[in-house]
């Protein structure tokens, strides 16, 4: 990979801190990679690190929801086939992309700096008008499986560039009656199996590439230090999003997905 060290690092911090925040992380790291490293990497290597650093912020998540994974194996046991329900949509969606679409295809929508910032105001719109709770709302311990459905629905969807995941999942959440902090927690712990899944089968992909073509890969050091970055950058991003939450603030994420954007819409026609 073309990507020098410097780069990856500034891509984990990027990764890092916009994993959890409602503002797409993969529309941020395709934007990123553009910018830093235009037309100099291909696109499988970019979703290699892509992959990669989200190993890394799948740590904040099971640092962060420690307590609550726990529980999962005593007196929450009834959410987890609630939870294993709401991962079917992302991985019914990311095996047909995986198995079916040409990575050609693929990577012209996935890996599309364009693309990111079209979708980004989108979700902007999604935060601006459908965040804001319900007046009466409910622990996540208390959802039906169709609730766990239409959630797993949401994060099928952020598959896209420029869709958030946790934002479009924490505010159906919060559409479907969940407190903040309920959204949130469901929204995280089911994305747990989703990204440990795609970061099995990447971490399985560099490993073949190793026998093959060593000098297109990028070294492990780096990317052991890229996950690093991202581990700590998620977990301090986790204790913010959860305060922004908590102050009821959620929806003031909506302006930089605005501002990006759009932003990254006149970069890509005008300047280019």
């Amino acid at each position: 990979m073309d990507l020098e060290l410097w780069k990856i690092v500034v891509l984990s911090v990027i990764q890092g801190t916009t994993e959890f925040l409602p503002i797409s992380s993969s529309g941020h790291l395709v934007v990123a990679t553009s910018w830093l490293s235009p037309g100099s990497d291909s696109p499988e290597q970019i979703s290699d690190l892509n992959v990669v650093l989200h190993v890394g912020t799948l740590g904040s998540i099971l640092l962060f929801y420690s307590q609550r994974i726990m529980r999962l194996l005593g007196e929450d046991a009834r959410v987890v086939p609630k939870l294993m329900l709401a991962t079917v949509p992302s991985m019914v969606v990311g095996l047909s992309l995986k198995l079916l679409v040409p990575d050609t295809i693929r990577s012209l929508v996935l890996d599309n700096a364009l693309v990111a910032g079209c979708l980004l105001p989108v979700t902007g719109l999604i935060l601006l008008f459908g965040s804001r709770p319900k007046p009466h709302s409910m622990e996540y311990q208390q959802m039906t499986f169709w609730q766990a459905f239409a959630m797993g629905i949401a994060q099928a969807g952020a598959i896209l560039p420029g869709i958030s995941r946790s934002g479009t999942t924490i505010t159906a959440g919060l559409r479907l009656g969940l407190t903040p902090d309920s959204a949130a927690t469901f929204s995280f712990l089911m994305a747990i199996p989703v990204i440990a899944g795609a970061g099995l089968l990447e971490i399985l992909s560099l490993v073949r590439d190793l026998g093959t073509d060593v000098e297109q890969t990028t070294p492990w050091s780096a990317l052991l230090l890229g996950m690093s970055v991202s581990f700590v950058v998620g977990y301090l991003s986790l204790r913010w999003l959860a305060n922004w939450l908590e102050q009821g603030r959620f929806h003031l994420f909506a302006w930089w997905c605005f501002l990006l954007g759009f932003g990254v819409i006149a970069w890509q026609l005008l300047g280019q």
